[in-house]
């Protein structure tokens, strides 16, 4: 059992990286407007944006609660 868990918590720390990496960053807004407002005129693709930053939360979440589990299955 503590076997797989390890093997889920390797999957949920790199599925945790990689959605990071994918966000765009905070200074992403400022771009616009030093740019010229482009994103303005095409709009920007929000929506990835809010889909990334939603599996992050929860990758996050199961992060936690394995590093707890796997610590309290260690002691």
């Amino acid at each position: 059992m503590r076997l797989a868990l390890i093997i889920v918590y390797v999957i949920v720390c790199l599925g945790l990286i990689a959605t990071v990496l994918l966000q765009s960053g905070r200074s992403a807004g400022l771009s616009g407007a030093i740019a010229g407002g482009a994103q303005t005129l095409f709009g920007k693709k929000k929506g990835m944006d809010d889909l990334l930053g939603r599996i992050s939360t929860g990758l996050a979440i199961g992060f936690m609660i394995l590093a707890i589990v796997l610590a309290v299955l260690d002691s």
